[in-house]
């Protein structure tokens, strides 16, 4: 671990421009190197904290032909949503570029030829799955198959997204092209692979030795599992008609590989910066005094710690990453997130159903966040750290100091008086968290950092309850002085130490108190009076808001909404039965009817005794759906009855006929029913 440097470069994975922000990536990703990259700031470090749209690669071709539209066109609709909506939610780019930039076409194009001029890639002919019917390769999201390793039979050619294993398309059992569906085959092609078998001691030395002790134990075992397990050659380049061209002569058609470009797009990224910012943007990626920290969901683990080390490496002028603090996922409701099932929170919708509640999100992925294991977004947890915590801890200590300084002082900071002991026991530990705080960010501990920031807003809350200066104010002004004056640099140290994980509460909290914006992480532990007496300031003003009941229904009816959309277009249509002649169909006879009574069969929880008038007759049917509906709720109910069907005893009961019913999207039982009002019972059907 590098002690002291001169500057961080923090990079967040590049968000694919196949779909808007979700949750998912923001607890895994963005909402952590945004606190840490603000963290960073406050304590006055040199900080680059780029990111960029990843817009190239398969995804973004899948996406385009699902639409029936071009790949720019896809790229251009989601690069617009992306960065609107990490502006609007406060994530703290110091860049924000994009892989389809010339900079980075030329960035990725240039590595590649400096790799392929030492050569440093294998060329080699080698045989690809290929679909006849589309007369194209298929690259790895261009085919599904059997995972070999579990058995999931929708496993992607590059990874199984059921036990997260890394595959190559060759790999899977039964492949299936997703364009036609037919069954590939096999035909040769030409590419480059970089060979990271060469790379196995470097990496062992690097990873398991050196950083045993300081990386993440999810990141650090699944490094260790893949080394351990023997590393192969690397595709480099691959035959799509959607990326960055191979710089190289003999490869026409084929493009650089996602997986090469898309980390490059770090290095075009800040390219970008230096030159908008007038600097140099080599000590940010070249300098040994750099902590390079990469900001990625376990799902890119194997990349930023295995294949693009590998990729510097080969280059030989660039450091290698400091730290790799990859989160787990994050799941919706008990469901994965899912981009294609639309099993999500989006962000651009969260901005529009929650105005002005961007920090709530961020405290409540970041209490949740998976940081060892995979965690479980629910609405009404969300609610309840709003409601419980925010509400009622952090905005009631702020509220109550804010209003009784007002009260009291007419919003002025009161001289303090001689301190107690436990005013100075008070602001000693006050002056002790920036050191907790940090201890805890430093080893990205977000979760752990942000609870001891709530310990603060906690001191505060005790501070108050234990002196009580709205009853003291009626014996002892001088002491009354002294407590708000204590209170109010507790309020003064949360404007601060806020700041990284709720920047929009931090602001709206430096208006309140009208206290200067410039004040550091630092000060907080070095100074006595963070806001001196004698300053003024404003009126009370609420932090946050109670959330209720109605808007979280909201969600989850929406979320149900989907489930429901997701089981209608996923829904297996039964094959056609055999044949039938006219005269077959013509033997049955339909006929509408209406039901009078129902009751359960006793004993049995599926039966319904029904008494329905035909228009022929009033008979006796027993049907199975007492699952579905109760007696009471299908009197009167129009059905379509088969009156002919030979009668049947059923537990004692003799059944005439039976009533036509189907299945929802859901798989509940529906009726089949005439609709149009005037059909009289015993109306034919035919």
């Amino acid at each position: 671990m590098l002690q002291n440097p001169k500057r961080y470069t923090i990079t967040a994975a590049l968000p694919y421009t196949n779909g808007p922000i979700h949750i998912g990536h923001l607890a895994g990703v963005y909402v952590p190197s945004d606190i840490y990259s603000r963290y960073l700031r406050l304590l006055g470090k040199d900080v680059l904290f780029v990111c960029g749209s990843d817009e190239h690669g398969v995804a973004i071709s899948m996406k385009a032909k699902k639409e029936g539209v071009t790949p720019q066109e896809v790229i251009d609709k989601y690069d617009g949503i992306i960065r609107k909506s990490f502006s609007d939610f406060g994530i703290s780019f110091d860049n924000y570029s994009r892989t389809s930039a010339k900079i980075h076409h030329d960035t990725a194009s240039e590595f590649f030829r400096t790799l392929y001029d030492k050569g440093d890639f294998i060329e080699e002919v080698t045989e690809q799955l290929y679909d006849a019917k589309a007369d194209q390769f298929l690259a790895d999201r261009f085919v599904v198959g059997t995972c070999p390793r579990c058995g999931n039979e929708e496993a992607y050619g590059d990874q199984c997204e059921n036990c997260g294993s890394t595959l190559n398309a060759t790999d899977l059992i039964n492949p299936k092209s997703t364009i036609t569906g037919e069954t590939p085959i096999m035909k040769s092609t030409k590419h480059w692979f970089l060979p990271l078998d060469r790379y196995e001691d470097f990496l062992k030395e690097w990873i398991l030795v050196g950083h045993k002790n300081d990386w993440k134990p999810n990141v650090y075992g699944q490094v260790k599992s893949w080394i351990d397990g023997g590393l192969e050659p690397r595709a480099v380049t691959r035959d799509l008609d959607w990326g960055i061209d191979v710089p190289v002569e003999g490869a026409e058609g084929k493009k650089l590989y996602v997986w090469f470009d898309a980390p490059i797009g770090y290095i075009s990224s800040t390219k970008e910066w230096a030159a908008r910012e007038g600097k140099d943007w080599k000590p940010y990626w070249k300098d040994q005094d750099t902590k390079l920290v990469h900001f990625i969901g376990k799902d890119n683990i194997v990349f930023h710690c295995i294949i693009f080390p590998a990729m510097l490496k080969a280059e030989g002028s660039y450091i290698l990453p400091d730290n790799v603090p990859a989160n787990e996922f994050l799941n919706l409701e008990g469901n994965k997130l899912s981009t294609s099932k639309n099993w999500a929170v989006w962000l651009h919708e969260y901005l529009e159903e929650f105005p002005n509640q961007q920090d709530v999100l961020r405290y409540a992925l970041t209490s949740n966040a998976p940081e060892t294991k995979d965690n479980d977004f629910t609405w009404k947890d969300f609610q309840a750290r709003n409601n419980n915590e925010l509400v009622a801890i952090f905005g009631n200590f702020i509220n109550r100091v804010v209003v009784l300084t007002n009260k009291y002082y007419e919003g002025i900071v009161p001289s303090p008086n001689t301190f107690s002991g436990v005013d100075e026991a008070t602001l000693t530990e006050l002056k002790a968290y920036p050191a907790v705080i940090s201890s805890s960010l430093e080893r990205y501990r977000f979760r752990e950092a942000l609870g001891e920031l709530m310990n603060v807003a906690r001191l505060g809350n005790k501070y108050l309850a234990d002196e009580e200066p709205w009853k003291m104010v009626k014996t002892d002004l001088g002491r009354v002085q002294t407590q708000m004056y204590v209170a109010l640099q507790i309020a003064t140290a949360l404007r601060v130490l806020c700041e990284p994980f709720l920047p929009f509460t931090a602001c709206k909290l430096s208006g309140i108190l009208k206290t200067d914006l410039k004040l550091s992480w630092n000060n907080v532990a070095t100074n006595s009076d963070l806001i001196p007496a004698g300053h003024q300031i404003g009126e009370a003003e609420l932090l946050f808001a109670k959330i209720e009941d109605e808007e979280i229904q909201k969600q989850i009816d929406k979320l149900e909404a989907t489930k429901t959309a997701n089981l209608a277009e996923n829904k297996v249509v039964e094959p056609q039965k055999e044949t039938i002649q006219y005269d077959d169909f013509a033997k049955m006879d339909l006929r509408v009817g209406t039901i009078l009574e129902a009751e359960k069969m006793p004993k049995a929880n599926k039966l319904l005794i029904l008494k329905i008038d035909t228009g022929i007759d009033i008979r006796t049917i027993v049907s199975g759906i007492a699952e579905s509906f109760s007696p009471e709720e299908i009197v009167g109910k129009r059905v379509t009855v088969l009156v002919n069907l030979a009668p049947r005893n059923l537990r004692g009961v003799e059944s005439q006929g039976m009533i036509l019913m189907t299945n929802n999207a859901e798989g509940k039982l529906v009726f089949v029913n005439p609709d149009a009002d005037g059909v009289a019972n015993g109306e034919s059907i035919n």
